[in-house]
């Protein structure tokens, strides 16, 4: 087979390993310390009192919705019973 003329091969590149790192990675393990935005104040945890009152007001919410729910199933039950 024959090469054709004017068309030239790329030189191969060959890579030696050094163990070297191409950039240093130290900032990474520094950003799991600390966050990037430190301008931003730190989040407030939440008291058990505060974790109550969340609580009971979702329970004083659905409390009607619960009873509506509670009161279909109980005459579906109850149609259901005198059906058979």
């Amino acid at each position: 087979m024959s090469k054709k003329k004017g068309k030239q091969n790329k030189p191969k590149v060959t890579y030696y390993d050094d163990n070297s790192t191409v950039a240093d990675m130290s900032p990474v393990d520094k950003a799991k310390e600390k966050p990037y935005n430190r301008n931003r104040p730190p989040k407030r945890q939440s008291t058990a009192k505060e974790k109550w009152k969340t609580y009971w007001s979702a329970v004083k919410m659905m409390f009607i919705p619960m009873i509506i729910v509670l009161a279909v199933i109980g005459i579906l039950f109850l149609i259901w019973r005198l059906a058979f």
